[in-house]
């Protein structure tokens, strides 16, 4: 969500008034900075332990882009080369405007210091003609695939976990529910900042009025976003996790909040089912942390600790 604005980078549009076309032209702009070498100065820069590249995912019908973090041979931490490296599915945050590269200082340490192997799904960002429920197609489909295809990707499925922030934790909440229908076994989930429920009932809860247009205005943008996630004739519980009919039997769950975050409730509330459905789930609240603060340690104090706890609790959950 809108955070500061650097050389380089566009202006932020007016969320509500944008057109396909205008929305479309200004992501492919702020996706450009955020790939940018400027703009790691507050995104992060790469753990060099990291090997990054990006690759393509073939399925049926289309290919999705995957961006790919493995522990590098010049930086062995006792994963290189390794055929059995356990598997992190990550899903980055944004929506409507995001991309795998904007989380490489998050995803290149878990690569680097799990050791693991980390595929971040590019997925198809919402629009006008582009709903939340092809976004999650593209994770599912991504896990599945690399899951089946295990050593050809040189990981254990046994030892798989999925991630995510913002939008990308509500993707992997729904990865994580499908994985359990599918009887595919998930060790583990991290939800960071997760937006769990794009209902009417969205905006109902104390932290939305608190921090809906404080620190950084956030309640135009997801209004937009529960606009297009859902649209006319979709039953918006489907793609929210909060809603779904059980949350038993599912992978244990990491639930990061940031306290000063429009969705903060939104993340409590799910780890509060979680816990009731018996399903293990840690809340940890980072106070005075805003929305997008994983992703932003240049100006985030907080994030370099939240990062230290998803490696402690992956490294827990995908020990062999």
């Amino acid at each position: 969500m809108g955070e500061a604005i650097d050389t380089g980078r566009p202006p932020e549009p007016d969320w509500q008034a944008m057109t396909h076309e205008e929305l479309v032209t200004y992501r492919d702009a702020e996706n450009c900075w955020r790939a940018s070498a400027a703009a790691r100065a507050i995104l992060g820069h790469p753990d060099p332990g990291a090997a990054i590249d990006w690759q393509e995912v073939a399925l049926p019908g289309r290919r999705v882009p995957v961006r790919v973090y493995r522990p590098a041979p010049a930086y062995d931490g006792g994963g290189a080369g390794r055929a059995d490296l356990p598997l992190v599915i990550h899903v980055h945050g944004g929506s409507f405007v995001g991309t795998a590269a904007q989380c490489d200082w998050a995803n290149s340490h878990l690569a680097a210091r799990l050791p693991a192997l980390v595929v971040s799904v590019e997925h198809r960002l919402l629009d006008l003609r582009t709903p939340l429920s092809d976004a999650v197609d593209d994770g599912w489909d991504v896990l599945r695939h690399v899951m089946r295809h295990a050593a050809r990707w040189g990981v254990d499925p046994a030892r798989t976990a999925v991630f995510g922030e913002s939008c990308g934790a509500l993707i992997s909440a729904l990865l994580a529910i499908r994985a359990r229908e599918a009887g595919l076994a998930l060790r583990a989930q991290v939800l960071v900042n997760p937006a769990v429920d794009v209902t009417g009932t969205m905006f109902d809860y104390a932290s939305m009025t608190e921090f809906g247009y404080s620190p950084t205005p956030a309640a135009p943008q997801l209004r937009l976003f529960r606009r297009l996630s859902a649209p006319p004739g979709v039953d918006a519980r489907i793609i929210s996790p909060l809603y779904a009919a059980s949350l038993s039997g599912l992978a244990p769950a990491l639930v990061v909040v940031p306290t000063q975050d429009a969705v903060a409730d939104h993340g409590r509330r799910y780890a509060g089912r979680l816990q009731a459905a018996g399903t293990p789930a840690r809340l940890t609240e980072y106070p005075g942390a805003r929305h997008a603060f994983l992703t932003l340690p240049g100006v985030e104090e907080q994030a370099e600790a939240a990062r230290a706890e998803i490696v402690g609790f992956l490294r827990t959950s995908l020990s062999a």
